[in-house]
């Protein structure tokens, strides 16, 4: 793989050769399968960038080549070192030319999408600037999801009254398959990467959860997971994230999406609240993620279920089949709390479930591994924090999660 970033003003263009090795198709790093549509896409920052780390131009543009690279890959700049040495560590690539030196930063910015969990890590940062990353057209690949409405996002982060940087890329168009969206996961903090020098940063936060770091997340590895590939600091983009000076922070990485909501809800920013991008006024209510989420809503408020969904709905078909579900550890939490949920959508998941109040305690507090794995200069405030607002889980809840996926860690051992 052959990278190279051109500057025009304010937008850095990224354009890409693969190699005769490499493949139009390849993995991420959860294993999804990706088919390459286009190898160019821009990022558009708010000002005309000062001059870019080469570190952190060539991580910006692995974060959206590496499912496509098999052995090589050459950027436009030295790199340092210790960044050659992440990714051959983590990817088995030769990655090159080498000579550059690191970077590095001392401020902790927040990646901010605006949904219930970044939300919380911006309630738990209150003086953390917010990077947004905003999904754009592409010039040369049709737009077959304008229902796809990131200008609304957009237009709620600017309300929140935090200082805020919006990054607009076109990046996600370069996936024909399964449909746009980040070629990995952390393609999300290109813009951010590309103005770590500028913003100082030595730390990006993510919005994401107990589940999605230590669960296995949603439909990926349904299993405990201490070595997440994606996001435990000793894994490859953890690595490669610190090899250039702005590591991988998760302030919520210890706790459930009912504690993220509720954290949300009870923020100042709870009007900016925005999970689903197909309403313009609001969620659209009737998607699959509007649906889970009502879920977990409706637990975290302790009222009925409210959606027109029924059990019929394509959206809805997985809840009437026996589990594993994705972000099952939710479903059951929801199960056990809503009034009436034996009559709803998820009244055939709670009866397979058969989860309780009881049994779902342990995911109303925070798996103290998770705190001692968040980067000493913020170690402290996320400590603080979920001892004052949310409580540490014991011996036997923080059992529960190394257990997940095993009769022990999920009701009726249903993984």
């Amino acid at each position: 793989m052959r990278v190279t970033w051109t500057t025009e003003g304010d937008v850095m263009r990224l354009a890409f050769r693969l190699d005769a090795e490499d493949e139009i198709t390849g993995l991420c790093a959860d294993g999804q399968p990706l088919r390459m549509a286009t190898n160019s896409c821009r990022v558009e920052l708010p000002r005309t960038p000062g001059e870019v780390h080469p570190d952190l131009r060539a991580l910006a543009a692995w974060t959206i080549v590496a499912p496509w690279t098999r052995r090589t890959v050459t950027f436009d700049e030295p790199i340092s070192p210790v960044l050659a040495e992440a990714l051959a560590d983590g990817w088995g690539v030769e990655a090159g030319p080498v000579g550059g030196t690191p970077r590095s930063g001392s401020r902790l910015a927040v990646s901010y999408s605006g949904g219930a969990d970044s939300v919380a890590v911006a309630a738990m940062l209150p003086e953390a600037p917010f990077v947004h990353f905003q999904r754009v057209s592409h010039p040369r690949v049709p737009n077959r999801w304008t229902h796809y409405r990131s200008d609304v996002l957009a237009r709620l982060a600017e309300k929140t009254g935090r200082e805020l940087t919006v990054v607009r890329s076109d990046l996600e168009f370069t996936l024909a398959e399964p449909r746009p969206g980040y070629p990995e996961h952390h393609a999300v903090a290109a813009g951010a990467l590309l103005l770590a020098d500028e913003l100082d940063l030595g730390g990006l936060a993510f919005g994401y959860e107990l589940g999605s770091r230590w669960l296995g997340g949603d439909r990926y590895l349904l299993r405990y997971t201490p070595d997440n590939p994606m996001w435990a600091p000793h894994g490859a983009w953890g690595r490669a994230f610190a090899a250039v000076g702005v590591h991988i922070v998760l302030p919520v990485g210890g706790v459930s999406e009912a504690v993220t909501m509720r954290l949300a809800l009870n923020s100042s920013l709870r009007e900016q609240v925005r999970w689903c991008l197909r309403g313009v006024e609001g969620p659209c209510g009737t998607c699959g993620k509007c649906l889970y989420k009502e879920l977990i809503q409706a637990a975290v408020e302790r009222r009925p279920l409210r959606t027109a969904v029924g059990p019929k709905r394509p959206v809805a078909r997985k809840w009437q089949e026996p589990p594993p579900y994705g972000g099952q550890e939710m479903i059951e939490y929801g199960c056990a709390r809503v009034p009436g949920v034996e009559g709803t959508v998820f009244g055939r998941a709670a009866g397979f479930l058969g989860a309780t109040e009881a049994s779902t305690a342990w995911l109303d507090r925070c798996y103290p591994p998770a705190v001692e794995e968040i980067p000493e200069p913020w170690r402290k405030q996320v400590h603080d924090f979920m001892a004052a607002e949310v409580g540490f889980m014991s011996e036997d809840e923080a059992r529960r999660v190394e257990s997940w996926g095993t009769t022990r860690g999920t009701a009726q051992g249903t993984r």
